[in-house]
């Protein structure tokens, strides 16, 4: 079944590579639509440089970096917020403001306050932060009262109603909050390089090949975004799978 399944993906991937090549092919005009293997070469040679994998670990360091502060900080404050209830109340319109207000919003007005190089931190921060609180609270609610009660006819010790009660209910709902916090993290990331400019990264690459009209490194920096994202996602859920489930033995 799984081969099946990995073959069936490759096959999608070659399929819309095959459509991206005629519609480009049709278009005739690489500065509108380059082709994959333009946008290919010019990866490659952009590869050869050093300046790109000083521009690759700039962007990846600060978008990771923002991300893993507020899984960890939106795990505690959940924590807080399931034992406190006034901690809950006070946090609910800080996290009802960051959640409406436009990403493009917070990037100018935190340019106002801190320096470029760190905006991509704390935007990513910020974008992931009530994602990871809100569904790890939601998990922690939704748990069985049932199982509450008979942690405390058994008399289990604090650590095991963690490990084998709270850790397996809550951790289905971190998960998925994970997977869709960490695709957003890139994006308001870069998203914030591009507008605040910061030297030797991946958003100021992609806004001067904007500036002139130079589609391949535009593809090119969007593939290395797109190999990025996926690979840092891929890492990190198979890490904490791992950790869960020695934690869970």
């Amino acid at each position: 079944m799984y081969k099946k399944t990995s073959k069936l993906y490759i096959l999608a991937i070659v399929f819309w590579l095959a459509i991206w090549q005629i519609v480009s092919s049709l278009i005739g005009q690489e500065i509108l639509l380059v082709s994959p293997v333009s946008a290919l070469l010019r990866l490659g040679s952009l590869a050869l440089e050093v300046d790109f994998w000083k521009t690759v670990w700039y962007s990846f360091s600060r978008i990771s970096l923002g991300f893993l502060l507020a899984f960890i900080l939106g795990i505690v404050m959940a924590l807080m917020g399931a034992v406190y209830r006034w901690f809950r109340i006070f946090l609910e319109p800080l996290m009802a403001t960051i959640q409406a207000t436009p990403v493009v919003s917070f990037i100018i007005l935190c340019l106002i306050w801190i320096s470029s190089k760190n905006l991509s931190i704390l935007i990513s921060f910020l974008m992931v932060l009530p994602i990871i609180y809100t569904n790890v609270l939601t998990g922690i609610d939704s748990l069985d009262s049932s199982l509450r009660d008979m942690s405390q006819v058994f008399r289990m010790k604090k650590t095991k109603i963690i490990r084998y009660i709270y850790l397996s209910e809550v951790y289905p709902h971190l998960r998925s909050a994970s997977r869709v916090s960490l695709g957003l993290a890139w994006k308001s990331g870069i998203a914030a390089e591009v507008i605040g400019m910061p030297n030797m990264s991946i958003g100021d690459n992609l806004y001067q090949a904007k500036i002139y009209l130079s589609t391949g490194d535009l593809f090119a920096w969007t593939l290395v975004i797109i190999v990025l994202s996926v690979v840092f996602r891929k890492v990190f859920m198979s890490l904490i799978d791992k950790l869960v489930s020695v934690l869970s033995v």
